[in-house]
């Protein structure tokens, strides 16, 4: 079982890295703004479907981009097919990742909490 999750990680991690570099240098839509990145891939066990979380800097729009990515999802996946060697190319789902701006809202917070604990003193 546990090579099986280690293989998981590795295709997930290669997915990762293939969508991403494909994102940024192929796609070639003047309507996709901004930095994006591809944070994680979870494929499921059985590589029919990848779920591609990916974060936004600088954008105009989120939907408007995440809406762009879902378009482009069949190009990506028939570069992925290319790219990458698997029996099954899996069907690309993509989401927003929004843990990077949980994190910096809970970095605001706790800068907030410390200026007011050094006010105090």
């Amino acid at each position: 079982m546990a090579s099986n999750s280690n293989r998981m990680n590795k295709i997930d991690e290669e997915l990762r890295k293939e969508i991403s570099n494909i994102i940024s240098t192929e796609l070639k839509n003047p309507h996709l703004t901004g930095l994006i990145s591809v944070t994680k891939v979870k494929t499921t066990p059985d590589l029919r479907y990848a779920q591609v979380f990916v974060s936004m800097i600088g954008e105009k729009s989120k939907k408007e981009n995440l809406s762009i990515l879902k378009q482009s999802s069949g190009y990506i996946r028939s570069a992925i097919a290319r790219k990458v060697n698997l029996r099954n190319t899996p069907e690309l789902v993509f989401q927003f990742d929004e843990s990077l701006e949980y994190g910096s809202r809970i970095d605001e917070i706790l800068k907030g909490i410390t200026k007011d604990l050094k006010k105090g003193e």
